[in-house]
């Protein structure tokens, strides 16, 4: 059964208004069906992991476009025939004023988004579909989501969990690595990958990595540069008020994923997952890829932050929403109460009019909770929809004042 995904509609109005639209995310997170589905029958499709199409396409990329005339196409893993996109936008600028013709998935950042923006340029849309977010795919159970993840095979389907998340990072590593990056040894890749899911929801230390590892800090950083830029890990920069600051300061690590995490850090269960030292950091990282998810949903460029006063109060989650910072904090507990709100107030008081007052704790409350100060205690699985609602909002009130 087909799972609906949030980013339809933006999917939609962008063909209406280019004739490329590119979809990237991680691989089989759902790209090629969620196309294949909102194109319907009208379209036709081609995949160049087929290594037959791939060498057409190389050998003669004016004939490969020329096979399709009238009706849309998907074009599947588009990163494995650059030399089709020149072709592509000679193709495009012949046709003016046609739009919706031209879909493309693609799994990977570096070369990809190089070629398609020296290319493509000013013809293209750029949408990116994670795995399933709680909006639409969503479980009352925290444990349950914790373990399963967001990947549509494991999440629906747990009784293949184990099986399918060792083989897509046994083919991750053999082959989104190796054309990433030409890594020499995948067995310490593959090492780097268990240190790296210890570490997920804190700061990225390469240093730390260097020593355990044995290799150099650039070497750690670009492997860290791997995991962003084939969807498998976000960094959250830290917020200043001094923006230049951002990019110098340390960003904090967390797996797309909490299922990957699992497997990668050696959980035993999903109960010992959550009600061990993991529990907290699983949590965070969920809400942090949830905000991700609920940003790219909208088509827009996910704008987060955390915070860390110098004697070490973290609030965990800034949200940038129509100019001012929305803080977070994100606890396990199921009791909130106000020893929990000591970072939100701290910041506050820094942030000034940066800030929204009203400040957010996360965790397992089952309703919504007032708490001093006008913050208030969510239900994790509220979350989502709070944030969804406050973003569509700033989308419509944009509209209207413009």
């Amino acid at each position: 059964m087909y799972q609906q995904r949030q980013l339809a509609p933006v999917l939609h109005q962008t063909l209406a208004g280019f004739p490329v639209v590119l979809l990237t995310g991680p691989r089989q997170s759902g790209k090629t069906t969620f196309l294949r589905h909102e194109a319907g029958e009208q379209a036709d499709y081609i995949s160049f992991d087929d290594p037959l199409e791939r060498d057409f396409a190389a050998v003669d990329p004016a004939g490969f476009l020329g096979r399709f005339k009238d009706r849309p196409l998907i074009l599947d893993e588009i990163q494995y025939a650059p030399a089709l996109l020149s072709h592509l936008k000679m193709r495009i600028d012949n046709e003016p004023g046609r739009c919706g013709q031209w879909l493309l998935t693609g799994s990977q950042q570096f070369g990809l988004m190089r070629n398609v923006s020296e290319s493509l340029a000013g013809r293209v849309a750029i949408l990116e579909l994670p795995p399933f977010s709680q909006a639409e795919f969503a479980r009352p159970d925290l444990k349950d989501v914790l373990w399963n993840g967001g990947y549509p095979i494991p999440a629906m389907h747990p009784d293949r969990r184990e099986v399918w998340l060792r083989s897509y990072v046994s083919t991750y590593i053999e082959r989104d690595v190796r054309q990433l990056r030409n890594i020499p040894d995948l067995r310490l890749f593959s090492q780097f990958l268990n240190l790296a899911a210890a570490r997920h929801s804190q700061e990225f230390h390469p240093a730390g990595l260097s020593r355990e590892l044995g290799i150099s800090q650039p070497t750690v950083k670009s492997w860290g540069g791997v995991l962003e830029a084939s969807y498998v890990a976000y960094f959250l920069a830290p917020w200043f008020r001094n923006y230049g600051k951002r990019v110098v300061k340390t960003p904090k690590f967390y797996f797309y994923d909490s299922a990957l995490v699992n497997l990668l850090a050696r959980q035993p269960d999903a109960a010992s997952a959550l009600a061990g030292q993991m529990g907290g950091p699983l949590l965070e990282g969920w809400v942090i890829t949830e905000a991700v998810k609920t940003f790219m949903s909208l088509g827009q460029k996910p704008d987060l932050y955390f915070w860390r006063s110098h004697d070490g109060l973290e609030v965990d989650l800034l949200i940038m929403i129509k100019g001012k910072l929305y803080p977070v904090e994100i606890k396990l507990t199921a009791t909130p109460g106000a020893g929990h709100l000591e970072p939100i107030n701290r910041f506050l008081a820094v942030a000034g009019d940066a800030a929204s007052k009203q400040g957010i704790l996360v965790c397992r409350t089952e309703t919504e909770r007032a708490l001093p100060n006008g913050h208030i205690a969510m239900p994790w699985q509220s979350f989502p929809d709070w944030l969804q609602k406050r973003l569509t909002e700033s989308v419509h009130e944009g509209l209207v004042s413009a």
